[in-house]
């Protein structure tokens, strides 16, 4: 495969991109916490070796119960999902290279190829993020750019960064990388290696990308005061092991702030002061 760049383009690249940085955080605005659009953002994820089919099984049955963006797994259980999970609006995903992301790129590009023939619509790949440390992004550009051309659009491609084994400045020619490959989105973690997101990450890949991409923030999310903190980071989507939680959560939440505001207006003080937004709690500000 023809790279795109050399190592020493892509540095200029990489310079390029850390200038130009916003210089005030940029504040995104979170959907209504408990809402379906905020249910929306969730991909419910089991990933763990050891599970089972009737884990699987559950799992699909919550994002149907909760309309949940996607539901992500490995390649063995694709067609499982794909079955479990038909007439819904719930989409397939299943992760590539997991989750070390060390795979040559043949292996990766093998995993992607029967992962989209099973009918997974979106493919999660860890980046090789040991070369990338190495500095030889050309090596990085073609292990994404190989699974792209396997997978092309409509599937969406979200790449792995794994940032708690990045500096800032890896974290930024990740997404650069990423970019030019023509994935859909940059995603911090795979919750296997490490801290997962954080608000500083999110916030720096989101400035990066700018418009052009999306973010997902995933590793180590499982409250609602965590999903809002990340949304307004500027992540689109959510990878979690946790959605019900987060959704009941969320409904014991909404109960409680329509309560208050129910007893201020019997109260007569509903003027005075208004029972607090349920999404604006959770905000970071």
């Amino acid at each position: 495969m023809t790279t795109r760049y050399t190592d020493d383009e892509w540095e200029t690249i990489i310079d390029k991109a850390e200038e130009n940085l916003p210089r005030t955080p940029v504040e995104y605005k979170a959907p209504t916490v408990g809402s379906e659009e905020f249910a929306k953002t969730i991909d419910h994820t089991i990933l763990k070796l050891d599970a089972t089919k009737e884990q699987v099984d559950a799992i699909c049955e919550e994002a149907r119960r909760f309309n949940f963006k996607s539901v992500c797994v490995r390649l063995k259980w694709v067609n499982r999902v794909v079955h479990n999970l038909h007439g819904s609006s719930v989409d397939v995903a299943c992760v590539v290279g997991f989750h070390e992301g060390t795979q040559d790129l043949a292996e990766k590009a093998m995993e992607a190829k029967k992962a989209v023939e099973a009918g997974a619509t979106e493919l999660d790949m860890v980046i090789n993020y040991e070369l990338l440390k190495e500095m030889k992004y050309s090596a990085v550009y073609n292990d994404i750019a190989a699974v792209r051309n396997l997978a092309p659009h409509p599937i969406i491609l979200k790449v792995i960064l794994e940032t708690s084994q990045l500096s800032r400045r890896e974290i930024i020619a990740g997404c650069k990388i990423a970019e030019a490959a023509k994935a859909d989105f940059v995603k911090t973690s795979t919750g296997f290696n490490g801290k997962g997101a954080t608000q500083e990450n999110v916030r720096l890949m989101k400035g990066v990308v700018g418009d052009g991409m999306k973010v997902k923030a995933s590793g180590g999310v499982k409250t609602v005061k965590e999903c809002v903190m990340m949304i307004e980071a500027g992540a689109e989507r959510i990878g979690t092991s946790n959605g019900v939680w987060i959704m009941d959560e969320a409904k014991s939440l909404l109960e409680y702030v329509t309560h208050e505001a129910g007893m201020e207006a019997v109260e007569g003080r509903k003027q005075a002061r208004q029972a607090p937004s349920l999404t604006r709690m959770f905000s970071s500000s």
